[in-house]
């Protein structure tokens, strides 16, 4: 397994966890109907997983880049050059 590996895979967990907090406190809105101090203690909780989770997929995106070396045909390329670049690497 390799660090593109590790990024890819921090990227995905860190979205999945961002998404488990939103759905939480969106549930716990709907099930209660009013703000109370469970609501609040939810809003909480969302917070740390969300922060978790941003934590996560910025971790993954700077294990990609720095797989990439930054000198990927993708990262640096303009115009049709990327165009050439995507196609080469769709058709390995």
């Amino acid at each position: 397994m390799n660090l593109l590996f590790w990024g890819l895979t921090t990227g995905v967990v860190g979205k999945v966890l961002l998404a488990i907090g939103v759905l939480k406190a969106h549930s716990e809105i709907v099930h209660e109907h009013r703000i109370d101090a469970r609501v609040l203690r939810s809003f909480k909780t969302e917070r740390v997983i969300t922060l978790v989770g941003l934590a996560l997929i910025v971790a993954g995106y700077c294990m990609e880049i720095y797989f990439y070396e930054m000198d990927t045909p993708l990262l640096i390329c303009e115009g049709e050059a990327c165009q050439e670049a995507a196609t080469a690497i769709l058709s390995q």
